[in-house]
């Protein structure tokens, strides 16, 4: 369970990191308290997303990937990162937003999700590392 917890806030920090990073990615923090919430929600959609669906497109997809040497893993990660997005509109309008998106998907959108996943990706590997780490320590 500490895992779990520790991957959402992970998930969640790589998430404003983007947000902070990426002119078109836009998630709305306020004070602590019930934005903070949402966001850690949010990190938990990232985290279901990148664990059950991830896995099951980049099978799909392998004939692809090996076509375009890998190239098209920033295109699966970008609509899975709109997936998150449009998930997270559902749950909580106006708090995740990548460009116009949603409702509008448009060049910026796919631009801006093929960054941010790259950002995402880079800063929750680094992160990971540091939680590697404490398990390490704690076996």
């Amino acid at each position: 369970m500490v895992d779990l917890a520790i991957r959402i806030v992970i998930n969640a920090i790589a998430l404003v990191v983007a947000a902070k990073l990426i002119p078109d990615i836009h998630l709305k923090i306020g004070p602590v308290g019930a934005e903070w919430l949402k966001v850690a929600a949010i990190a938990l959609v990232f985290a279901l997303v990148n664990s059950y669906i991830k896995p099951i497109v980049k099978v799909l997809s392998f004939p692809i990937t090996v076509l375009t040497l890998g190239l098209v893993s920033f295109l699966i990660n970008a609509a899975l990162f709109l997936l998150v997005a449009w998930v997270a509109d559902l749950l909580f309008p106006g708090i995740f937003k990548i460009a116009a998106f949603p409702p509008k998907l448009d060049g910026n959108a796919v631009v801006a999700a093929i960054l941010g996943s790259i950002v995402v990706s880079i800063v929750s590997t680094i992160l990971g590392l540091v939680d590697f780490g404490r398990r390490a320590l704690l076996r």
